[in-house]
C-alpha cells in the first residue's frame, strides 16, 4: 500500500531519485520490463467464430438432420429452403453479438499523451506511454496524471477524481502524510494521484508506482473484462424453449417409427413424414422475429432519448425493480451551487440577498474578489467551490471582471489546506480592504468583530454561537460551507503576517450539487410502478442522505451505509442486510460491483446508472446498465445497455415503460407462433396415429412458419402498449412465457387449428379421391389462412377485438391481407404451385376453407365475453 509508505521509503524501494529521476537506460529497461503504459484487452471473437457459435442449439442441429435427409432422399428444395433458414438465424445473431464493445478502447483514450518527467536530471516530455514505474513526474494544474503516484511534494494541489470517485468537488492532496489504515478508499488517499484524472490547482511532484494495468483505471479495465454478462431472462427462456422443442421433435420422431412399424408402412414416407414433424416442432422463424421485434423496440425507444446498445436489455427493462443509481451526474447537476447564506443573524436562500445591504453587499464582493476562478458566458475555469461563487454573483450583475478592475488586486496569500484559508488585498475607494474566506472555524479563529446589520460588534460568544448554529444547520443540509471576513487598513502599512488578524467577520455561503429538478417526480413514478432507488455514491455520508431525503429515495439515516461498514460485513451477511439500505456512500468501484451482486443475490432484477469512469465494471456487472449520453464518459457509454442521450432520470421510467410492452408484445408473438406450431404437430401425428395420408408435405410447414406466420408475428410486436402496464408490479423474472391463461391458450388453439386442418384434409380427400395433391392444397390453405384469422385474438388476452379496437394495429391487418395474397399467388400461379405441390382450388373450395379458418378467431372472442360475464 504506497499511501501508507512515507515518500522517502517509496523512492528507496522504487530505486528513484527526486533530483535527477530515473537515468534514460534504466527507463529504457524498465519499460522493457513492465510494458507500455496503456490498457490491454482480451482478443475478441472473430466474425467465423461467432458465426459458428450461432449454430450450437439444439434446434439448429435438428434442422441440420432434416436438410440432410432431405437431401439423401431426393427432396432438395426442401433441403436448399431449410439451409437458408439456418443461414439466416446465424446472419442475425452475428450481427447482434458483433456489435464492438468500446469500454476498453474508451479506457485507452482516457490515457493522457504528453507528461513531464524528470529523465537524468532533465525535464522531458514524453508520450505517457513510455512513463515507467519510478519515473519523477512533475503535476501542474490543467495537466492529466500518466499514471499511478506517490505524491513526494504538493503546493494547493487539487485533483478532480469526479470520475473514480463521484465527488463534485477535486480532492486536496497532501504529500506529506502518510495513512496509516488499510482498505483506504480512493477518494480519502489524500498522498495519492491516480492515472487519467486531472490537476485542477496547485503543482505538484510524484514518482510512479503502477502503470498500464497495474493502476486504479487499469484495474477498472480489467474488471470491465472480466464480468459477466448474464443472459437476460428471455433469452434463457427462449433458449430452454429450444432445447424443449428440440427433444420433443426428436421424442415425436421416435414415436412415429415405432407407430410405423405396427402399421407396416413405407420407412422412406416415414423419413419424409418424420422430417415434416421436425419441422413443424421447431419455430424457425422465432429466433430472427424476436430479434427484429427487439429492433423495432429500440427505434421506439430512441424518441424517447433512450439507446439500446444491446438488444437483449429491452425487454430485460420490463422485470427491473432496482434501479442502483450514481449520485453525482445522474441524481443531480454535477455543478455545484450557492443555495443559502448567512448574515445579519438570518439564514437564508441566495434568491434573498439585499445588496442595499452592506453586509449582504460586502459578503458577495467578498466571495467574488477572493477568488482565483474565472467565469465567461462562454467558458468556466478553476475550482468548482469558487465558480459556484463567481455564479451567484452573476444572479445579481456582479461580474468578477467588472468588480477587478474597479477593486484591482494588489496581494494575495493563496490557499493552502493547513490554513484552509485565502485572502486578497484590493484596491477599494483610496485605501485597501483585506478579504479572506475558508472554513468557519478558521475565520473565527482570526476575527474579533463581527458585521451585524450597519454596525461593526464584538465577536464574543453569543454572535459565535449564533454564527456556528447557523452553520450547522448548513451542514445538516449538506451544505458547503464557505465564511467570509475583511478588514480595511492603510495602504502604506501592508504586512502579509498580519493580513489574517483581527478581522470583521461578514457572513457565510452553503453550496451543493443540487438534484436534478425533474429526478424528484422520477423517483415516485418509479416507486408507484413497483421498482425501488437506490443511490450509490463516492460523496460523504451525510452529503448523500442529505440528497437522497430531498430525492424521496431514504427516510432515515440508518437506511445509510459507508464503503468501510461494507467491508466489515462478510458477503453473505452483507447479502442478506442489502435489503436495510437506500443509500451506500463512501464506496469505491469494487463496493459497486458488490452491491449490484447483492441485490441479485435475492432475484431483484437490477439496473445500474451512471457516467463516470468508477461506474464502468457495475454497469457492466448489472442486468441492465444504463448510461448518461451527454455528461457520461466513453468508457460508461461503452459498458452500458443503454444511454439516455438527455442524461435525465426520468428517461429510465419512459424506457421501463415501453420495455414492459415490448416484452408483452414478444410474448404475443411467441405465444402465436408455438399455437400455429402446435397445429402442425397435432395435424400429422393425428394423420400418423389414424393410418391416414400426410396431410402436410414439409415445404407446406416451411411456407408457414417462416412467411405466413411471421409477419402477423411482426406486426403483433409492434401493437399498441397497454395504457396501464406501470400500475402494475415489475413483472417476476422467473414467471414462465406460459404462466396464466396463455399456456392454456396455446394448446387449445393448436389444437383446434390442427383440428380444422385436418377436417379439411379429410374432406379435400372425399371431395377428391383421385388427388391426394388436392386434398393436402385445402389442408395448407386452412392451417395457414386459420392462423393469420386468428393472430387478431392474441392481441389481448381479456379483451375481444372491438373492444381494443379493430383499426388500432393497422400493421397486422396489412399482414393479414399480405399473407392470403401470398397464398393465392402459391395456389394460382403454375411455376410456385409446381414447386410447393398444391392444386388450384375452386370457388367452392374457397368458401369452404375460408369458413373452416375464421373458426379459431370466432371461439377466442366468444370465450373472451363468456369468461368476463363469469
Amino acid at each position: 500500500m504506497w499511501f501508507s509508505k512515507t515518500s522517502e521509503t517509496v523512492l528507496k524501494e522504487l530505486n528513484s531519485n527526486i533530483s535527477t529521476g530515473l537515468s534514460d537506460e534504466e527507463a529504457k529497461k524498465r519499460l522493457s520490463e513492465y510494458g507500455p503504459n496503456r490498457l490491454s484487452t482480451k482478443k475478441k471473437k472473430t466474425l467465423l467464430q461467432l458465426f459458428i457459435s450461432q449454430l450450437a442449439d439444439v434446434m439448429i442441429y435438428i434442422l441440420f438432420g432434416a436438410a440432410i435427409i432431405s437431401a439423401m432422399v431426393g427432396e432438395i428444395s426442401d433441403s436448399i429452403i431449410i439451409l437458408i433458414v439456418i443461414f439466416i438465424n446465424a446472419i442475425i445473431g452475428v450481427v447482434q453479438e458483433s456489435k464492438a464493445e468500446k469500454a476498453l478502447e474508451a479506457l485507452k483514450e482516457l490515457s493522457t499523451p504528453k507528461a513531464i518527467v524528470k529523465r537524468g536530471g532533465e525535464l522531458k516530455e514524453i508520450p505517457s506511454e513510455e512513463v515507467v514505474i519510478g519515473d519523477i513526474i512533475v503535476i501542474d494544474a490543467g495537466r492529466f496524471i500518466p499514471a499511478d503516484l506517490r505524491l513526494i511534494e504538493s503546493a494547493n494541489l487539487k485533483i478532480d477524481e469526479a470520475a473514480f470517485t463521484g465527488e463534485s468537488v477535486p480532492a486536496d492532496k497532501d504529500a506529506m502524510i502518510t495513512i496509516e489504515k488499510d482498505n483506504v478508499t480512493i477518494g480519502d488517499q489524500h498522498n495519492m494521484a491516480f492515472m487519467s484524472t486531472l490537476a485542477t490547482y496547485g503543482r505538484g511532484i510524484g514518482v510512479v508506482v503502477g502503470t498500464s494495468m497495474d493502476t486504479q483505471i487499469g484495474k477498472i479495465a480489467k474488471m470491465i473484462d472480466e464480468a459477466e454478462e448474464d443472459s437476460t431472462p428471455l433469452q434463457k427462456r427462449l433458449a430452454q424453449l429450444g432445447k424443449t422443442l428440440g427433444f420433443a421433435a426428436i421424442f415425436i420422431c421416435g414415436l412415429i417409427f415405432v407407430i410405423a412399424l405396427f402399421q407396416g408402412r413405407d420407412m422412406l414416407e416415414m423419413f419424409l413424414t418424420a422430417i415434416s414433424l421436425a419441422v413443424a416442432a421447431i419455430p424457425e422463424g422465432l429466433p430472427a422475429i424476436v430479434a427484429i421485434v427487439l429492433a423495432m423496440g429500440v427505434q421506439r425507444m430512441i424518441k424517447e432519448n433512450a439507446i439500446i446498445r444491446k438488444l437483449p436489455a429491452v425487454e430485460t427493462l420490463g422485470s427491473v425493480n432496482i434501479i442502483c443509481s450514481d449520485k453525482t451526474g445522474t441524481l443531480t447537476q454535477n455543478k455545484m451551487t450557492v443555495t443559502k447564506f448567512y448574515a445579519d443573524n438570518s439564514l437564508l436562500n441566495i434568491d434573498n440577498i439585499e445588496l442595499e445591504k452592506p453586509s449582504n453587499k460586502l459578503l458577495i464582493h467578498g466571495m467574488i474578489l477572493c477568488n482565483d476562478a474565472t467565469y465567461t458566458e462562454k467558458s468556466k475555469t478553476g475550482d468548482p467551490t469558487e465558480i459556484a461563487l463567481l455564479e451567484a454573483g452573476v444572479k445579481y450583475n456582479l461580474f468578477k471582471e467588472s468588480l477587478n478592475e474597479q477593486f484591482q488586486r494588489i496581494d494575495e496569500i493563496p490557499f493552502d489546506s493547513d490554513r484552509k484559508l485565502m485572502t486578497t488585498v484590493n484596491k477599494h475607494e483610496g485605501g485597501l480592504k483585506v478579504f479572506t474566506k475558508g472554513a468557519i472555524d478558521s475565520i473565527l479563529k482570526i476575527s474579533n468583530k463581527a458585521l451585524l446589520g450597519e454596525d461593526i460588534v464584538d465577536l464574543n460568544d453569543e454572535v459565535r454561537k449564533s454564527i456556528l448554529k447557523a452553520a450547522d444547520e448548513m451542514s445538516d443540509e449538506a451544505l458547503r460551507v464557505l465564511a467570509c471576513a475583511y478588514k480595511e487598513i492603510d495602504s502604506s502599512n501592508v504586512s502579509i503576517d498580519s493580513l489574517e488578524t483581527n478581522l470583521i467577520y461578514v457572513g457565510m455561503m452553503g453550496m451543493i450539487d443540487p438534484p436534478r429538478l425533474e429526478v424528484k417526480d422520477s423517483i415516485k413514478l418509479c416507486k408507484s410502478a413497483g421498482i425501488t432507488p437506490i443511490m450509490i455514491t463516492g460523496d460523504y455520508r451525510n452529503t448523500a442522505f442529505a440528497i437522497a431525503k430531498e430525492l424521496g429515495i431514504a427516510e432515515n439515516i440508518d437506511e445509510t451505509i459507508s464503503g468501510d461498514e461494507i467491508d466489515k460485513f462478510t458477503e453473505e451477511t452483507f447479502n442478506e442486510n442489502i435489503k436495510d439500505y437506500k443509500v451506500f456512500a463512501r464506496v469505491s468501484p469494487e463496493h459497486k460491483v458488490k452491491i449490484v451482486k447483492a441485490f441479485k443475490s435475492h432475484g431483484n432484477i437490477v439496473s445500474m446508472t451512471g457516467d463516470g469512469v468508477n461506474d464502468a465494471p457495475s454497469l457492466k456487472t448489472a442486468d441492465i446498465g444504463v448510461a448518461m449520453g451527454i455528461t457520461g464518459t466513453d468508457v460508461a457509454k461503452g459498458a452500458a445497455d443503454m444511454i439516455l442521450t438527455d442524461d435525465n432520470f426520468t428517461t429510465i421510467v419512459s424506457a421501463v415503460e415501453e420495455g414492459r410492452n415490448i416484452y408483452n408484445n414478444i410474448r404475443k408473438s411467441i405465444i402465436f407462433l408455438l399455437s400455429c406450431n402446435f397445429g402442425e404437430i397435432v395435424t400429422l401425428f393425428v394423420a400418423i396415429l389414424l393410418n391416414w395420408d400426410t396431410p402436410l408435405l414439409p415445404i407446406h410447414i416451411l411456407w408457414v412458419n417462416l412467411i405466413t406466420d411471421s409477419f402477423p408475428a411482426l406486426s403483433l410486436g409492434v401493437d399498441p402498449g397497454d395504457k396501464g402496464v406501470m400500475n402494475d408490479p415489475p413483472r417476476d423474472p422467473k414467471e414462465n412465457l406460459f404462466s396464466g391463461r396463455f399456456g392454456v391458450l396455446l394448446a387449445i388453439n393448436g389444437a383446434i387449428m390442427g383440428a380444422l386442418t385436418l377436417v379439411a384434409f379429410r374432406v379435400g380427400e372425399h371431395l377428391y379421391p383421385d388427388s391426394l395433391m388436392h386434398a393436402q392444397t385445402m389442408a395448407f390453405v386452412v392451417l395457414a389462412v386459420s392462423q393469420l384469422f386468428y393472430s387478431l385474438s392474441v392481441r389481448n388476452p381479456k379483451k375481444t377485438l372491438f373492444e381494443i379496437g379493430p383499426l388500432t394495429n393497422k400493421y397486422l391487418l396489412g399482414a393479414i391481407c399480405l399473407g392470403i395474397l401470398l397464398q393465392l399467388a402459391i395456389i394460382s400461379i403454375p411455376p410456385i404451385a409446381e414447386i410447393f405441390k398444391v392444386f388450384t382450388l375452386t370457388s367452392r373450395d374457397w368458401g369452404f376453407v375460408i369458413l373452416l379458418s375464421l373458426i379459431p378467431f370466432i371461439l377466442n372472442e366468444l370465450i373472451k365475453i363468456l369468461f368476463r360475464k363469469r
